[in-house]
């Protein structure tokens, strides 16, 4: 697919709506449209990205155009790409623009209100028949109830991607009304994609959604993030880690639900005569986490040595991101709650065996020995016991050997094309009804 290499941040004034003309056009958004036409038989989409998550959304949506959907790829400065206005058949909208967490209050508000005002207007006249929905936005409730309902009154099928079933329950900030929003959204969708059997069961047990309107789809494998010539060697001379020192990686958002907090107790347990354990902290504490990032980091300053936890305590780019993947060892997922975990296909995509907690679907997606190992959930002690076993395995005396086959096996178990044909499949059935 032949990929042309433009201005990666898209003026929000500077978009249109595809098979309008440009005078109906400037009246709501303004611009010029990127994509060719569909020819008659294609697919049109609207994909709803809310702005985030990059990453997923990238690859579902060069999944999407390879298996012949055209795309509305509605995103945001944090969701552009060059790929994006190169790639036929994508028009990408930038509604969302910058979302810098550092602006004012009242600069937050206007931007989040300027979106909400595009995003209605471009659902008046957009021509895709689905509008698929990977995030919500900033009002949650609102997102689920009357701007879906909205949705559905301009006539759309409503296809949406549940990443979690039920977030306020992991996040300990469970609620009637949030339960009432997810059942009104749940109900109100077409169909929903979700990533696991269990996640159809619940939504199914707990939302009353019906069997058929729940399609289990693979977790596609990160193919957003570069992967240049950088060696392990290399990565591990920039973060000043020596030869032989075993170093393990947490990546990513922190918050409770992570379980960070039973990482760095494993540690302890761990360095206590040892020297040669090093653990890279990499990623900033989710909004309304701070407490509890506070509370870890006294324990670090009390229980280590200054220089055994590298610390990157910030958003990690996706141009530095394979620093991390290559430095480490072993990617640690000592999580509390959750599903499934994106960090675990972008470990794989490097290479990076794991060691998880037995919590969702986790233990379904690592093979003992081979990918990695699983541990109990919320127990130090037994995860501190698990890193030393890898450490003492053959999957990590063989690591640089090994690090193909980890590859191949997500690749193979997680194929965004395959991503692409069920998904295509569902849009089609949509239509048809």
């Amino acid at each position: 697919m032949a990929v042309q290499v433009r201005n990666a941040s898209t003026n929000l004034n500077d978009v249109s709506i595809p098979g309008h003309h440009k005078d109906s056009v400037g009246e709501v958004l303004g611009g010029r449209g990127s994509r060719q036409p569909c020819a008659g038989l294609e697919i049109e989409v609207g994909l709803l990205t809310g702005g985030q998550d990059r990453h997923y959304a990238f690859g579902l949506a060069m999944a999407l155009v390879s298996n012949g959907v055209c795309l509305d790829f509605i995103g945001s400065d944090e969701t552009d790409s060059p790929e994006l206005h190169g790639t036929p058949k994508v028009n990408f909208l930038n509604l969302r623009g910058n979302q810098r967490r550092d602006a004012s209050l009242v600069k937050k508000v206007s931007r989040v209100l300027i979106y909400y005002a595009r995003l209605i207007r471009y659902a008046a006249i957009a021509r895709p028949k689905v509008f698929h929905i990977l995030w919500n936005n900033k009002f949650e409730f609102f997102d689920r109830t009357l701007l879906l309902l909205y949705y559905k009154l301009l006539g759309k099928k409503i296809a949406l991607t549940a990443h979690n079933v039920n977030a306020g329950r992991r996040d300990s900030t469970d609620t009637l009304v949030n339960r009432l929003g997810l059942r009104i959204q749940y109900r109100l969708a077409d169909h929903i994609f979700v990533h696991t059997e269990e996640m159809k069961s619940e939504l199914c047990a707990e939302f009353a959604v019906r069997k058929p309107a729940v399609t289990v789809i693979p977790y596609g494998i990160n193919n957003a993030v570069p992967d240049t010539g950088l060696t392990s060697d290399e990565a591990r001379q920039r973060l000043g880690i020596r030869s032989g020192e075993k170093t393990i990686l947490f990546f990513g958002n922190i918050a409770p639900y992570k379980g960070l907090g039973d990482l760095i107790a494993a540690f302890q347990r761990i360095v206590t005569g040892h020297l040669d354990y090093r653990l890279i902290i990499a990623g900033r504490p989710k909004i309304g986490c701070e407490k509890y990032w506070e509370e870890i980091q006294r324990t670090i300053s009390r229980g280590f040595d200054r220089g055994r936890i590298i610390q990157k305590i910030d958003f990690i780019p996706d141009a530095e991101t394979e620093l991390y993947f290559k430095a480490a060892d072993v990617l640690a997922l000592p999580y509390r709650h959750i599903f499934q975990s994106g960090v675990l296909f972008l470990g794989y995509s490097f290479g990076l065996p794991v060691v998880a907690a037995d919590v969702g679907a986790l233990r379904k997606d690592i093979i003992e020995g081979k990918t990695g190992f699983v541990f109990r959930t919320g127990d130090p002690a037994d995860l501190a016991k698990t890193i030393e076993t890898y450490f003492s395995s053959e999957l990590y005396r063989g690591l640089r050997n090994r690090r193909q086959e980890l590859r191949d096996y997500a690749n193979v178990r997680h194929s965004w094309d395959v991503v692409g044909q069920i998904t295509r499949k569902v849009y089609a059935q949509l239509l048809e009804k």
